[in-house]
């Protein structure tokens, strides 16, 4: 199996316990401003940093109705004349929140392991392997990924913050690989999502495999082991 396929659990299952461990805190923080959760929020990493062009949010948004008319709605973004989307004043405050908010439920839950076992003293050290994963991508990476990264990173981010925000990214490599695979078999994403397990479903799986891979040529074998032990090591 490759590597590619195997650490992608657990990039998941940190990023996504993190982001479900503040969403409580994010939804009553929009609901003060007269806003719901949006795209800017599943996307702050890269659209914090910079605006979204329309093709890879086109991509990003491509398993759901894909509509930006409630982000429009309630002044979160704008779209300019070459169809790029931007934040607003109040979609950076937004947006902001739920980075930060992202890397303190983060932080709670990593530090509530014995000392005996690994957590919070391990996250620098998987934020630096992230980070070098992602540096190193930037040569493999479709449209959602080089929207994505470099990640906005404030000055002063806690490592927690600093790993699920770098998570939040390199997540869009394999996204892009996967769209990439099964458009390159001729299927749409209404295909895909219906296809059963099976030849059709494996190959496009490792083609999958085969486009994400080379984000970890970066790290040693024992680091990837490093990398990957110490994800699945992390509690959400």
């Amino acid at each position: 199996m490759s590597y590619a396929r195997l650490v992608r659990p657990a990039i998941d299952r940190v990023y996504v316990g993190a982001r479900w461990a503040a969403r409580a805190r994010m939804e009553a923080f929009y609901a003060e401003r007269g806003c719901t959760l949006g795209a800017e929020n599943s996307f702050f990493s890269g659209v914090l940093a910079r605006p979204m062009p329309a093709e890879a949010l086109a991509d990003g948004l491509i398993y759901t109705s894909g509509s930006m008319d409630e982000e429009l709605a309630q002044g979160v973004v704008v779209r300019d004349a070459e169809g790029a989307w931007h934040l607003t004043e109040l979609g950076r405050e937004l947006t902001l929140f739920a980075q930060r908010a992202t890397g303190e439920a983060a932080e709670e839950l990593w530090a509530m392991l014995p000392g005996v076992l690994p957590g919070l003293g391990i996250v620098p050290r998987l934020a630096d392997l992230v980070g070098r994963v992602l540096a190193h991508a930037q040569a493999t990476g479709g449209p959602v990924f080089r929207a994505m990264s470099p990640p906005y990173e404030p000055e002063g981010a806690s490592p927690a913050l600093l790993l699920v925000t770098r998570l939040g990214s390199l997540r869009h490599h394999r996204a892009d690989a996967h769209r990439a695979a099964w458009r390159a078999a001729g299927l749409t994403a209404d295909e895909i999502r219906a296809l059963p397990d099976g030849p059709e479903r494996a190959a496009i799986e490792a083609d999958t495999d085969r486009r994400d891979e080379p984000a970890y040529a970066a790290l040693t074998k024992a680091e990837r082991w490093e990398l990957l032990a110490g994800l699945a090591a992390l509690p959400n």
